[in-house]
């Protein structure tokens, strides 16, 4: 298995809090940077494995733009986390499609994923509380 799904798992923890009890939605400031957001996607198999998208919005034309929107699977029985998709204003790419996988894909938005995780705690973003609902971080 590799390491990097492990990392990035551990990095998702330090920012979102416990993996295991996600809110439905969850908003995040730190200082002048853009608000990050998490909604809960799905749980599969009683909260093992949970989808997320995770995204900074800003404003354009008077409509609200995800860049980047990013929806990762959480796996809480093996404390691994990988990209599922990524999408920005200029497109959008997924690791599983039609039943097969974009391996050259999956290593580098996996990359990508662990080296924003990265930015962001490095940026001071956290759930300071625990608890479940909708929670604001401010």
């Amino acid at each position: 298995m590799p390491e990097i799904y492990n990392t990035i798992y551990k990095k998702l923890e330090a920012i979102l809090g416990d993996l295991t009890a996600l809110p439905e939605y969850l908003k995040l400031s730190s200082g002048s940077y853009m608000d990050l957001n998490m909604d809960r996607l799905y749980h599969k198999d009683v909260g093992l494995s949970i989808a997320i998208a995770l995204s900074h919005y800003y404003k354009q034309n008077g409509d609200m733009i995800a860049d980047p929107d990013m929806e990762i699977r959480i796996y809480n029985d093996m404390k691994m986390a990988e990209a599922l998709s990524y999408q920005d204003t200029y497109g959008y790419r997924q690791v599983y499609h039609g039943g097969g996988i974009n391996v050259r894909a999956k290593l580098e938005l996996n990359k990508f994923l662990r080296q924003w995780l990265t930015n962001l705690q490095a940026q001071g973003f956290k759930n300071d509380k625990h608890e479940t609902g909708g929670l604001f971080n401010g």
